[in-house]
């Protein structure tokens, strides 16, 4: 009776002229982009300004994409492999007209705050891992966007998407084409006309807009009408979120701050016959990176290709800050793709136990496997740091707040106050009779043994 007296009560308190002042409800919505097209062996490589996104001062907890058919249907990466999707922020013109943002000069790009200053500025992003692999950002943190005070007058904040994504239906080498190997794409100028370095062998710079991958004869199938589905999970801003920057390390940075200094993608020979005889087929590549301004990491994952096997992260004095390591799928179904990466792993550190401090060096590693030649391979390192001394504000004084299994504040009033103290009183009496009817009880049932 004392128990169910004391939730009672507690309930009507709780309900009573308060205001809880947990995480603000999470709102979710899912977006298309705009349709893309895809004949067997080809490849789409395209860009969509101002896409839909929630608008508003928000914090982003979490960005999920994947590439579906027109009915809906997820796509299989042994049907359509998804390079890479990327969402970019910017500021464009309020009276724009369709087609201006095709001119760089006349957006303002908004970009994460490194390393790579001229690449690989995206707020989201992932490739075939994109099903699997989890972007949510923990509380009390966000990833905070839209705030009116940093647009310059005349412009408005907009979000633009790059989707990569490669037909490989009826193709003669799989692997080869999403890893855009120069021969099997018949290419030997970029997209803009320049001629291909000769010892480039695969990459980017050969699987670009609507180029075609080499195809077993006869083989023929229909053009799909594909999309990008991607999800956004935010919550309104207030105060108490603690804001988050974006580092995007690159295991090909050379650190020299020049343009060319992050060279994204690397190349990985196949092992030789010593090293395959001692069971040694890994590649590994080491950078040294200096980090502008440090504070607790509360994120971390990585990007790679197939073959890769994991990437780690470290600090100045060697100790290990995230470890993030590629699953690989089994089957034919979406999400489980033998062969594939399906899933990165990901580290979720207790806020505040791993810092980094500014100016750092801090050093990334990426292993690969050697069996065989990998071309156009990443290994990318996206980590959330909350910059020192960001704590979330204080409650006000008029509130008062409770730490248990659940923490919720109540705003105080006279009459609350009253009804509070007056509750807390009733409360702390029938929780001292509870006491003792259960050791009564205890001490009777324990006597009768």
């Amino acid at each position: 009776m004392q128990t169910k007296f004391c939730l009672v009560l507690f309930s009507l308190l709780f309900l009573h002229n308060t205001e809880a002042l947990g995480p603000v409800g999470v709102k979710t919505e899912t977006f298309l982009s705009p349709p893309f097209y895809l004949k067997p062996g080809q490849v789409a490589n395209k860009y969509y300004f101002d896409i839909p996104f929630p608008k508003g001062h928000i914090a982003v907890k979490s960005f999920n994409g994947e590439v579906i058919d027109e009915s809906g249907n997820p796509v299989p990466l042994h049907e359509t492999y998804l390079h890479h999707w990327v969402v970019e922020r910017y500021h464009g013109f309020k009276d724009s007209a369709p087609g201006d943002e095709l001119d760089l000069s006349k957006i303002i790009l908004v970009r994460n705050s490194g390393l790579c200053k001229h690449t690989l500025g995206q707020y989201f992003g992932l490739g075939s891992e994109t099903r699997k692999t989890d972007t949510w950002v923990p509380d009390p943190y966000g990833i905070v966007v839209g705030n009116p005070e940093e647009v310059p007058a005349g412009y408005e904040e907009r979000w633009l998407l790059n989707v990569h994504a490669i037909d490989t239906r009826g193709v003669t080498d799989r692997l080869g084409c999403t890893e855009c190997r120069c021969g099997l794409y018949n290419v030997t100028v970029d997209e803009y006309g320049h001629a291909i370095r000769p010892n480039y062998t695969g990459g980017l710079l050969c699987c670009y807009d609507e180029t075609q991958c080499k195809m077993r004869e006869g083989f023929e199938s229909v053009t799909r009408k594909l999309f990008l589905k991607y999800t956004v999970e935010w919550v309104d801003w207030e105060p108490r979120i603690v804001p988050v920057k974006i580092y995007i390390l690159d295991i090909t940075d050379s650190g020299t701050n020049s343009r060319q200094s992050c060279k994204v993608e690397y190349e990985v020979k196949e092992c030789n016959s010593e090293e395959r005889a001692n069971g040694d087929c890994v590649d590994t590549k080491i950078t040294r990176l200096v980090i502008p301004h440090g504070g607790d990491i509360i994120y971390g994952v990585a990007h790679q290709h197939s073959g890769g096997a994991g990437s780690a992260l470290y600090g100045q004095d060697g100790r290990l800050l995230c470890t993030s390591i590629p699953s690989y799928g089994e089957g034919k179904d979406a999400g489980n793709e033998a062969n594939y990466i399906v899933g990165m792993s990901t580290c979720y550190p207790k806020p505040g136990s791993v810092k980094i401090a500014d100016g750092e060096t801090l050093t990334l590693i990426s292993n690969y496997s050697s069996n065989q030649m990998h071309t156009g391979v990443m290994n990318l390192f996206y980590i959330l740091v909350a910059e020192h001394e960001q704590l979330p504000p204080a409650p006000p004084k008029n509130m008062i707040c409770f730490n248990s299994l659940i923490s919720w504040c109540i705003e105080m009033s006279v009459k609350t106050g009253a009804v509070l103290v007056a509750g807390v009183s009733l409360i702390s009496i029938a929780t001292m009779g509870f006491s003792r009817l259960y050791h009564k009880n205890k001490y009777e049932a324990l006597a009768g043994a």
